[in-house]
């Protein structure tokens, strides 16, 4: 009997500490939200720099009806707080005085670079390449890298990553007047916003 009494208990604490962690994991990964009036899945994915796609694939939905009052669960980014910080770091130096839209794109090409197998595969890596001895950024050279971003700059990284890649799969960004490489004029251009001009 004294078998069976262990077995029971050792069970209940071993279904306890299981049921525990993955409450701790899960409150970790995610955050609530509660919808307020006027809120669209593209609004709530932008404000906290996820994936659309992620966003209603988190919370089962399968129109983009969503009701004020109801509360959904944000999934944690895919890219740290730090990382963030560092792209509007870069979108700040490289597109200021650019349209919004162009602030958005160049923080795009950034997670693209990411996700592509032909370019380093963490932000900080990307952001900070070095090839032939020459940053990919002009900015990470003559350190205006390290001015504060303003506040459309960092609104531009959420709406890339809210974005999610679904564009046109830019990967680099050069303004045509002023640039010297031919090798980049020979790349497929994808868009072009302001001075810049976006290209895979």
């Amino acid at each position: 009997m004294n078998k069976i009494k262990k077995l029971v208990l050792a069970t209940g604490l071993l279904l306890s500490i299981s049921f525990g962690a993955s409450t701790i994991h899960s409150e970790a990964a995610t955050t609530s939200y509660q919808v307020k009036t006027g809120d669209t899945y593209w609004k709530i994915a932008s404000k906290f720099g996820v994936p659309v796609t992620n966003l209603k694939n988190t919370n089962y939905a399968t129109s983009n009806l969503l009701y004020a009052g109801n509360t959904i669960v944000i999934p944690s980014s895919s890219i740290s707080d730090a990382d963030k910080d560092l792209i509007a770091h870069l979108v700040n130096a490289e597109a200021k005085g650019e349209p919004y839209a162009g602030k958005v794109a160049v923080a795009t090409v950034i997670l693209n670079r990411v996700a592509s197998p032909d370019f380093p595969n963490t932000v900080k890596e990307v952001v900070y390449q070095k090839s032939n001895g020459y940053f990919a950024f002009t900015p990470v050279q003559n350190g205006s890298i390290n001015n504060a971003p303003d506040a459309s700059s960092r609104a531009a990284v959420n709406e890339a990553l809210a974005f999610g890649g679904q564009g046109k799969g830019s990967l680099f960004f050069y303004n045509p007047r002023t640039a010297v490489s031919k090798w980049i004029f020979s790349r497929e251009v994808t868009v072009t916003i302001g001075n810049h001009r976006f290209a895979k």
